[in-house]
């Protein structure tokens, strides 16, 4: 790209963020927030770990946009480098360039999140659609497209039940990302994800439709929304057949919670200790339990607003084709990548950052 384009880009980009983000606001904030911070009863107050982590976000995002800045002043020394005849700094400006857009990108995502939990880690769940070992290896692409996203963004990605299909891949699995605002990124994922291939577990080298049912939800250990009676749980203990080495299958540290009200059941066999099992299947259960009655909520809206068109199995909310053709499609903002090991590779934000835009403008 020519050094006129870059800079015109940048300029347009570094706007943008400048007119949506305050930042002597932000710093004003943090000050505030800071100045209850050392008020002498705010370890006695109930939404002294909101604060705590809203603080945290703020003074992340006073890092990134100074970070923006500090991209965007090396940009212009090296444009004014190359405009004056230095073929050397060509090179290094392309690279720097990139560099701004993905770092700008992943900025402007984020801003767009202002919902409650959006902050939040992410509990996601992905479930194996008909179609036996296809299906179960779909799932298992799946996982590995979100655990390389998680990685390449530098979180956390933490799998606390696993059950492995039949022959290959996974039929069901639940994992824990760790990472600022990974639940409100998450979410926009949420869905059935559907894939066309020719298929490797098929002699007779047919195209064959896959789907898998992702479902994202906030985790909330430590919210108050959440009333648990222990007298509503039943817990079991069972020999895991998950990961863990020898340990994990010659004691009983899985675990086992059925919550006796709603039904709900959840299992947790990743972690050698069966304590560290149950803490981690109580937080899958309280972030359930949680979307539960974040569900009834929407279903009395609905009921007040009239009928609505349900998300079924099959109504998927992106498909990935590799043959005849490679294309990756949202259908529900339509945006398209051709590039489909890169996605699945992990590089999805571009996908995350137009469902954002779609959802602010309906």
């Amino acid at each position: 790209m020519e050094s006129f384009e870059i800079k015109k880009n940048v300029s347009s980009i570094f706007s943008d963020i400048k007119e949506t983000f305050k930042l002597d606001a932000r710093k004003e904030e943090l000050k505030q927030l800071e100045n209850t911070m050392m008020e002498p009863d705010f370890w006695d107050r109930k939404d002294n770990q909101e604060i705590l982590q809203k603080i945290n976000i703020i003074k992340s995002t006073i890092d990134h946009i100074n970070t923006i800045i500090e991209t965007h002043d090396n940009i212009e020394v090296l444009i004014d480098f190359v405009e004056s005849g230095d073929e050397g700094s060509v090179k290094e400006l392309d690279n720097l360039y990139e560099e701004f857009v993905k770092i700008t990108q992943d900025f402007s995502n984020t801003m767009l999140l202002d919902g409650k939990y959006d902050t939040y880690n992410a509990i996601v769940n992905i479930n194996a659609g008909a179609g036996g070992t296809e299906a179960c290896d779909w799932t298992n692409m799946v996982f590995r497209m979100y655990e390389r996203w998680a990685n390449k963004k530098g979180f956390k990605c933490e799998v606390l039940d696993l059950l492995n299909g039949e022959e290959a891949g996974i039929k069901s699995i639940t994992f824990n990302v760790k990472g600022e605002y990974a639940y409100g990124l998450l979410a926009c994922e949420k869905g059935v994800h559907r894939l066309v291939r020719i298929s490797p577990f098929d002699s007779n080298a047919r195209r064959h439709t896959s789907f898998t049912a992702v479902n994202v939800i906030p985790e909330i250990e430590n919210d108050l929304d959440i009333d648990l009676n222990m007298n509503d749980l039943e817990i079991d203990t069972y020999r895991s057949s998950g990961a863990g080495g020898q340990h994990v299958n010659t004691t009983d540290s899985a675990v086992r919670i059925t919550h006796k009200p709603t039904g709900l059941v959840v299992t947790c066999q990743n972690e050698r200790s069966q304590i560290k099992n149950k803490e981690s299947a109580m937080k899958v259960l309280k972030a359930r339990l949680f979307e539960l009655e974040q569900e009834k909520k929407r279903q009395e809206m609905k009921d007040i607003k009239g009928e609505e068109n349900k998300i079924e199995w099959g109504s998927q909310i992106r498909s990935y084709v590799m043959q005849p053709y490679k294309l990756v499609k949202d259908h529900r903002t339509k945006y398209e990548e051709a590039n489909v090991d890169k996605v699945l590779d992990g590089d999805i934000d571009e996908f995350i950052g137009s469902y954002l835009k779609f959802k602010k403008m309906s």
